[in-house]
């Protein structure tokens, strides 16, 4: 049984930062690429950042660009959402993610399990 199980949401200040974690089991963890996404209230769920199963390769969206880090611990089978200098508009349910056969996943239909999201203000 696949399991993702996200830690390290809350509130924050606008400027603040968060790191968050997902802890996953139930399958092979270097098998497969990780992906972090977001849904914000009234919106469609996008990708925020992925990583390639080795954590050679990553992917942004535009809007965390040089603000958001993605990384990897293949010993622990976690991936991490560092994310620096968080503005209002990051607030969302932040989604932990594990993929296919893909070697970078960017689209939501190339996610086989989620985990069950933690919540992120940022407070202006």
């Amino acid at each position: 049984q696949v399991q993702l199980v996200e830690s390290g949401g809350g509130l924050v200040q606008a400027g603040g930062s968060l790191r968050l974690s997902c802890a996953a089991s139930g399958r092979t963890f270097t098998d497969y690429a990780m992906g972090w996404f977001r849904q914000a209230p009234g919106k469609e769920r996008e990708l925020v950042a992925a990583i390639s199963r080795t954590g050679g390769t990553t992917y942004y969206a535009e809007s965390v660009k040089g603000r958001f880090t993605i990384s990897r611990d293949n010993a622990k089978n976690t991936v991490y959402l560092q994310m620096n200098s968080l503005k209002p508009e990051d607030t969302a349910v932040y989604f932990c993610a594990q993929g296919g056969s893909n070697w970078l996943p960017i689209l939501s239909s190339d996610y086989v399990y989620w985990g069950q999201g933690t919540q992120v203000t940022v407070s202006s």
